[in-house]
């Protein structure tokens, strides 16, 4: 789950895995895999890094848990 801000301000938590594209039409809207729409008030290059953020997080709790080193990224 990452946190996000209707555009009043108050916080969303949301599942991260549902999101399938993030837009700026100058508010940010996110589309769910469903189709369904949120606008947030989060712009979307930090929507976006909350979202790596949250999936590195989930890889290094899966290898904590067979005890093996945290993968490594490395971009090409």
């Amino acid at each position: 789950m990452i946190a996000v801000h209707r555009l009043r301000g108050e916080p969303m938590f949301l599942n991260a895995d549902l999101v399938e594209s993030i837009e700026a039409t100058p508010d940010t809207v996110l589309t769910l895999v469903d189709g369904r729409r949120i606008v947030v008030a989060d712009k979307p290059e930090e929507v976006a890094e909350r979202i790596i953020e949250f999936r590195a997080a989930v890889l290094v709790g899966a290898a904590e848990l067979r005890g093996a080193s945290a993968p490594v990224a490395t971009i090409h």
